[in-house]
């Protein structure tokens, strides 16, 4: 189960280059249901996404490069590709009151820097362990607003659209 929320975002973080940066392009073989490629850094992955937009089914499976670079040339719409950028977040007093067991929880945000032809489109994402955390949730002071139940921001909607 995956459980994210999704904003846009104000500004920036400054200095981007301390953080972990991945390199990720994806397609999609089908939007209803979801089925996507992608290749994140030197890793392949072919995915299958439920219904939903806060929390959803996702499986993984490994794809070699090979499979990959087979599958993209059938996909429909168009291809994206992002730089994600991992960004710490830890925050001791929200685990207290949504996680048992551990001290504190460390959550991250996902800054995806979309590339052409999406460019200038930046979407900032954190995954939570429960529905709860999900919805206790206060966005950082840098996001802008909660597109988490607006589909036109899920990644196979944006593949669909045309320049």
């Amino acid at each position: 189960m995956e459980i994210e929320r999704k904003f846009t975002v104000k500004k920036i973080p400054d200095e981007l280059g301390q953080y972990t940066c991945r390199i990720i392009e994806q397609a999609y073989l089908n939007t209803d249901p979801v089925v996507r490629i992608r290749r994140q850094d030197d890793e392949y992955y072919l995915t299958y996404k439920g219904k939903g937009f806060m929390s959803r089914e996702e499986y993984n499976l490994p794809l070699n490069e090979t499979s990959y670079y087979h599958l993209r040339e059938k996909a429909d719409g168009n291809v994206i590709s992002k730089r994600r950028y991992v960004i710490p977040i830890t925050d001791p007093t929200f685990a207290s009151d949504y996680i048992s067991d551990i001290d504190q929880i460390s959550l991250s945000v996902e800054l995806d820097i979309f590339e052409p032809p999406l460019a200038p489109l930046i979407i900032a994402e954190v995954e939570f362990p429960s529905e709860d955390a999900a919805l206790a949730f206060q966005p950082l002071d840098w996001f802008d607003q909660d597109v988490t139940d607006d589909p036109a921001y899920h990644n196979s909607n944006l593949s669909r659209q045309i320049f």
